[in-house]
């Protein structure tokens, strides 16, 4: 865990229920996890573990019907039950997002330029248009689009879907943030344009000393770009941690069948390992440790009761054998 005085973003038993006719459905349940700044932070988890849905809540984009419980602190000012005036100034311009789909992120009948123009202006009102122009093409410059006077003025369908994210990439960083969250940022590219962009995510926290909270379900990604990594199962947290620490050995069965999903050069096996089953839904949440039922591992008293989270010097994990020297998935040793 980070010094909290260093944290630009401090998330603390963070709880989302959905109400409906048959009583409440929760969606993420006590979750936490801190960015320093500067920082990169992974978010990982398969579909419906409730990474996107806990960012949306620190960035206040939940639908009102959602009841958000616990703490938000952003710089030390908590974010639950801020007014939407205060919210909107905060969104945008020291907290930005990078949508999944830069398709559907951009508006197909406005240019490029005056996209990037406009999220300035929402926050720089007295900016002139010459000045607007000339931010908008230094951000197109920023993030690698080549040549930016001559882009600004075209549409997002005269983009490649690699030079659309960057486009989405420079509207997010266009009021100098000081935390970027990015979902999924790279899931519809190819790699070499992966490998681009995870190279202007690296260069924006290095020359800006931007805080980044990876939201994805790509290993490699993570290890490649992120510092410390926290990996949600069924909207709780099951470990967190420095990045060595937690892929060196993890402690977490969850972890350890996502780490052996990851391809690898050195792997003499034939077929990529796959955790059985599949995340259970919100109408029907297993008693004690969510992941028990998938789980090779689990005991009688998996079914029971929630485990308790266990230090391990670098990183923290919720599994009641965390600390045995099993023989995880992707390991023949457990190391």
């Amino acid at each position: 865990m980070t010094d909290a005085r260093s944290n630009i973003l401090d998330v603390r038993g963070l709880r989302i229920a959905i109400p409906g006719r048959d009583g409440e459905r929760v969606a993420v349940s006590n979750v936490d996890f801190e960015v320093a700044r500067g920082e990169v932070l992974g978010l990982v988890g398969e579909s419906g573990s409730g990474k996107s849905l806990s960012m949306l809540a620190v960035m206040g984009l939940l639908p009102r019907n959602m009841q958000v419980t616990g703490s938000v602190r952003f710089d030390g000012q908590e974010l639950l039950g801020l007014p939407a005036r205060q919210m909107r100034s905060i969104r945008g311009g020291r907290i930005a997002m990078v949508f999944q789909d830069p398709m559907t992120a951009l508006n197909p009948v406005m240019t490029v330029g005056a996209q990037i123009a406009e999220a300035i202006r929402l926050h720089n009102p007295s900016l002139s248009r010459r000045a607007l122009r000339a931010r908008a093409v230094g951000l197109l410059e920023l993030v690698s689009i080549p040549m930016p006077e001559q882009r600004f003025d075209q549409y997002p369908h005269e983009f490649s879907g690699g030079m659309r994210q960057r486009v989405v990439i420079a509207i997010a960083v266009a009021n100098d943030p000081e935390l970027l969250i990015a979902d999924e940022p790279t899931t519809a590219l190819d790699v070499t344009i992966q490998a681009q962009i995870v190279e202007i995510f690296d260069r924006l926290r290095r020359e800006k000393g931007l805080a980044i909270v990876l939201i994805t379900h790509d290993l490699g990604l993570v290890a490649g770009l992120a510092d410390r990594i926290t990996i949600l199962y069924s909207g709780r947290v099951a470990e967190r941690g420095a990045i060595e620490a937690v892929f060196r050995r993890p402690r977490h069965p969850y972890t350890a069948g996502l780490l052996a999903a990851v391809p690898s050069i050195d792997s003499t096996s034939e077929r990529l390992h796959a955790i059985d089953g599949t995340p259970p839904s919100l109408a029907a949440r297993p008693s004690g440790c969510q992941f028990h039922p998938r789980c090779a591992f689990a005991l009688p008293v998996c079914a029971e009761r929630d485990p308790d989270f266990q230090w391990f010097g670098q990183s923290m994990a919720a599994c009641h054998r965390a600390a045995e020297a099993l023989p995880m998935a992707g390991g023949d040793d457990g190391r």
